[in-house]
């Protein structure tokens, strides 16, 4: 990582020293669109607690330091700037003033203070992004969560530009922008949103409250953006986490901002959140994408009180932020009564739970309150860990203490500790205050141990089919090699679901819920005793706890024939999760995966689950499927999307999702001539509408298997000259089927760094086409000789899509793993580049055990 590697042991000393009161940054933005660098000017404000002769230091990350003054004496910048850290001799007394003036530089990899160059308006927009270390490269700062201060920032931009940061937009004065002083925050909240934007304003109002509301893009997005849906949800959640939170929003406004080129979903600014303007639709797109990116909105709101006015001390409470906002926005769309997506609860059980179902399963794992020993840990785990199973524990905590009395203690929790820092254990004293449960022994369980655990039931019934015996049994499979810990039985808070057919609807419908604690390695239930034996008996129904479930024989059988016939979405949906997870951990072959899908898809109303059945059935087959059956079930699927396509309703969100699964895999020249055909016009699909995005879609295909060259994917973005088109034609160009184009790619994402972050990340999607692994079985010895050397000079944003994305996934066989474990143990890489090669690796041994699985059911 760029920059001196912050250590926990170095940010507890320097927060036990200081106390920072103020920072004033003076920012000179008027080159922006020429780029380069900009003047950077700070003052920071701070009290030692020491003696006279205390030293620390300062964060920044800078080309050039100028001038550094030290109450009022100047200091050669040549002895004390290094690195990313301006050193602070023993000279501090008990109230100080640090002036820094500095040149800092634009990044094009999405951290600092991002350039962007729109092709549409030839354009620069700018906008920064903190978290985890990067305010530094903007300017000096005390660069850790517990070292809150005011910020005032003062901006001189472009004329006819617009500057947005965490206070309100003031009045430009010769293009100057003054804002007033934030409250006390963290550094990495802090943000500026600066370039020619188009806006959108209105107000939150309610109760004599009064916030007022803004939405940004690019002007050239502006036709695409629909503010009033986004103002909705927006409402929505104010309405719904001030009821719960009983506590006002914190900030004098609240203004979303699309930004380009953003690495995550979005950020959790003060009062000013950016987010990925691919969330500005500019096609057709499902219902599920709108439901995903309100939650995007939902989790960067619940932020402003759980994060920004109260704020972890350290990053290992990193899972808390994280889960607490997914966990609480998840719940806004269910419950609100005016919410598009009552049934978030399946979308999460259906995707947040099998990302951390997944993470889990690596050598990576890690407890939830993970050990955060430095920057480099942290910037590695933003994972399914920290965001999803985390939200799946306090889902499973909401059910273990109750709704009500959870929300009690976040309330007494954000009253105790407005605008300061804290731990987990102040938020679980005030949920045992409010609950009267002792939740020591279940944090110790839940949040300091790792691994996941397995639930099966054990059902015993007569001759004539009435249960004798119910119980539960919990398992703790090991933990993958090279993880830390023990396997650990933990307390769940579960329902039982039992289902029977409907005779008049044909629908499974629940017949009864028992809903209990399991604690142990076997829990009876002895209030099924007696009865007569459903047709299918769900455990976990209502997704409470955090578990793999297992189907009993008997259940597995029915659902085999009629999973598309459940009334509700949510046990559907934890069926298909089961199932998918057997077939990852090969105890179901992916050809009986592949036809329990064909055999109930057709069934399933719910939009986000048929698209993530597509993914995985595509997944499956590419990589876990017998190597010798592959094209076989490809080739089954295949013909399966067409015909879903064609008998789809006309416009509807199936026929989207289906015309793009069909465009992923189409192979026969009769399927690609169709593609061909949609393209050009000479054949429609009725209610289809192939706009800008499935266009690109078709175009990648046909460029993957070598039908469209520069000629046709250089036509298409004069169709499409925009950021989007851009990043789509480098996708299109990186996937043809030639030694050239793969050499092309190769060399502009690793030998050379002018790629932007987005650009690089479409390139290298492009480049990795499972159709293609013999053309680029070379890249592999290519990647184990450079991926280190990339890692050490590039950015960590940079760095860590190459080694993920370019990690040779696709090469399933015992060569790659022996090759990775010889660079693992000759290399030395770091912990935090380790760690993501042997996620990495974990992929490819999971995938040769599901291979010899289904090898062997054939």
């Amino acid at each position: 990582m760029p920059g001196t590697n912050l250590t926990r042991e170095e940010a507890q000393q320097r927060a036990k020293l200081l106390t920072v009161d103020s920072y004033e940054i003076d920012l000179d933005l008027s080159g922006a669109q020429e780029g380069g660098t900009y003047r950077s000017v700070t003052t920071v404000r701070f009290d030692v607690t020491a003696d006279n002769g205390a030293e620390s230091f300062i964060d920044l990350v800078a080309p050039t330091v100028h001038e550094i003054t030290l109450n009022g004496d100047q200091l050669d910048p040549a002895e004390l700037f290094a690195d990313s850290r301006i050193a602070l001799p023993g000279l501090l007394a008990g109230r100080n003033i640090l002036r820094v003036v500095a040149d800092c530089a634009y990044t094009n990899t999405g951290e600092g203070l991002h350039r962007f160059v729109d092709p549409v308006d030839n354009q620069a927009y700018l906008y920064t992004q903190f978290e985890v270390p990067d305010a530094r490269r903007v300017f000096a700062s005390f660069e850790q969560p517990d070292l809150k201060a005011t910020f005032q920032f003062t901006v001189k931009a472009p004329d006819g530009w617009t500057v947005i940061s965490n206070s309100p937009t003031p009045e430009p004065k010769d293009n100057v922008w003054e804002f007033e002083p934030t409250p006390r925050i963290s550094t990495y909240i802090t943000a500026l949103i600066v370039g020619p934007y188009h806006s959108v304003h209105s107000v939150y109002e309610k109760d004599g409250q009064s916030v007022p509301l803004g939405i940004y893009c690019r002007p050239s997005l502006a036709e695409h953006l629909d503010s009033d849906a986004i103002f909705e949800v927006t409402r929505q959640g104010f309405e719904w986490f001030q009821e719960k939170f009983d506590y006002a929003y914190p900030f004098k406004k609240y203004d979303q901002l699309f930004v380009p080129e953003f690495n995550a979903g979005a950020m959790e600014n003060a009062g000013a959140v950016t987010i990925r303007d691919q969330y500005v639709f500019r096609s057709k797109v499902t219902d599920a994408a709108y439901e995903v990116r309100a939650e995007t909105i939902l989790h960067e709101l619940a932020h402003m009180w759980f994060g920004d006015l109260v704020t972890m001390e350290w990053w290992n409470d990193l899972w808390l932020n994280e889960s607490f906002a997914t966990y609480t926005s998840i719940a806004c769309q269910a419950a609100h009564p005016e919410s598009r997506w009552p049934h978030s609860w399946t979308t999460f059980a259906n995707s947040m739970k099998t990302w951390a179902y997944r993470q889990d399963q690596l050598p990576s794992t890690h407890p939830i309150m993970a050990e955060i020993r430095d920057l480099d840990d942290v910037l590695v785990n933003f994972d399914g860990i920290t965001y999803a199973k985390g939200a799946s524990v306090l889902k499973q905590l909401v059910a273990y203490v109750g709704e009500d009395e959870f929300f009690a203690g976040v309330q007494a929790y954000f009253k105790a500790h407005a605008f300061g820092n804290t731990r987990l254990s102040d938020l679980l004293g005030a949920l045992e205050k409010t609950s009267g449960r002792d939740l020591k022994a279940w944090s110790k369980k839940w949040l300091e141990t790792a691994g996941i655990n397995v639930l099966r039931p054990e059902i015993e019934t007569d001759a004539n089919g009435v249960v004798t015996s119910f119980a539960i049994r919990q398992e703790a499979p090991a933990l993958p090699t090279g993880a830390k810990g023990e396997p650990t039985l933990r307390p769940h808070r579960i329902a039982v679901g039992l289902y029977e057919l409907d005779d008049d609807s044909g629908k499974l419908v629940r017949d009864e819920r028992i809903e209990l604690d399991v604690e142990g390695e076997l829990t009876a239930v002895p209030q099924l005793a007696g009865r007569r034996r459903p047709a299918v008996v769900l455990l976990n129904d209502d997704d409470l706890s955090y578990a793999k479930v297992r189907l009993d024989e008997q259940s597995l059988a029915f659902v085999t024939e009629h999973l598309g016939d459940f009334e509700s979405s949510l046990p559907r949906a934890l069926c298909w999760a089961s199932a998918w997870d057997m077939t990852r951990d090969a105890e179901l072959a992916t050809r009986d995966y592949l036809s329990l899908v064909l055999s109930g898809i057709g069934k399933e109303s719910d939009i986000g689950v048929v698209q993530s059945l597509h993914r995985q059935v595509k997944l499956a087959i590419e990589l876990y499927a017998a190597p010798a059956s592959r094209e076989a079930l490809l080739t089954r699927w295949t013909d399966a999307t067409l015909a879903h396509l064609r008998s789809a309703a006309a416009g509807s969100d199936h026929q989207l999702a289906w015309a793009r699964a069909f465009a992923a895999t189409a192979r026969t020249p009769e399927q690609l001539d169709l593609l061909e055909a949609l393209l050009d016009g000479s054949q429609t699909i009725e209610g289809l509408a192939v706009d800008t995005e499935l266009r690109w879609s078709f175009v990648q295909r046909l460029a993957t298997v070598g039908r469209y060259d520069e000629a046709e994917i250089a036509g298409e973005y004069e169709r499409d000259k925009t950021a989007a088109g851009e990043r789509h034609a480098a996708t299109a160009r990186a996937s043809r089927p030639t030694e050239e184009a793969k050499a092309e790619a190769w060399a502009s994402v690793v030998e050379s760094d002018k790629l932007p972050n987005a650009v690089q990340e479409a390139v290298i999607g492009g480049f990795v086409q499972t159709d293609q692994r013999e053309l680029l079985a070379s890249y592999t010895d290519k990647y184990f000789a450079v991926v280190k050397e990339i890692w050490d000079a590039r950015s960590h944003e940079i760095a860590q899509q190459i080694a993920v994305g370019l990690y040779p996934t696709i090469q399933v066989s015992e060569e790659t793993l022996t090759k990775t474990d010889t660079w693992l143990a000759s290399a030395d890489p770091n912990a935090a580049l380790r760690r993501l090669v042997s996620e990495s690796r974990a992929g490819v041994e999971r995938a040769l055990r599901a291979q010899a699985a289904d090898a062997a059911a054939q």
